[in-house]
């Protein structure tokens, strides 16, 4: 569930079923910048790859959310990352897998470390939250952020430095 500028977890909601859009701003500390970020949730349904796959076209920062109560929903992230670095394989895409759900410590399956190693394997950064307990939840958003806002000043300078 997308928890956006304070919004509180809801005990009824609807699961995403198809494929949103979602839009979130984020200032960038110690600058006057923000970065806006334009989010497609699919709910890892295999069923909307190929309209996600449209729609990436060129993807900028990339957010793999897994469930850590469930194996095949970490598995899964293997199979999303390798769309995504097909889609775009010649530029680096950075990124951050997030482990969700860790308020339910009695039906974790996926060890923190072993997913922290495998997101360091794959380049990405690592972070765990509880949208249910408001912990966290902003740490992927402001990792993109910055990944994005890094990337963007590196290429105005490679462009001032061309001119």
């Amino acid at each position: 569930m997308f928890c956006n500028d304070g919004a509180h977890f809801q005990k009824n909601y609807t699961l995403t079923t198809g494929v949103e859009l979602l839009v979130k701003t984020v200032l960038i500390p110690e600058t006057n910048d923000s970065v806006e970020l334009f989010l497609f949730d699919s709910a890892g349904k295999e069923i909307f790859s190929e309209m996600l796959e449209k729609l990436w076209e060129q993807p900028n920062a990339l957010c793999i959310v897994y469930d850590v109560t469930n194996e095949q929903s970490f598995n899964n992230s293997a199979k999303w990352l390798e769309k995504l670095r097909t889609q775009a394989s010649r530029i680096h895409i950075p990124g951050v897998l997030v482990g969700n759900k860790t308020d339910l410590i009695d039906r974790r399956v996926v060890e923190q470390k072993q997913a922290k190693d495998w997101a360091e394997t794959n380049g990405l950064e690592y972070c765990e939250m509880s949208v249910k307990e408001m912990e966290n939840y902003e740490a992927p958003f402001h990792i993109m952020a910055n990944a994005f806002h890094r990337l963007y000043k590196e290429r105005v300078e490679t462009f001032h430095s061309l001119v």
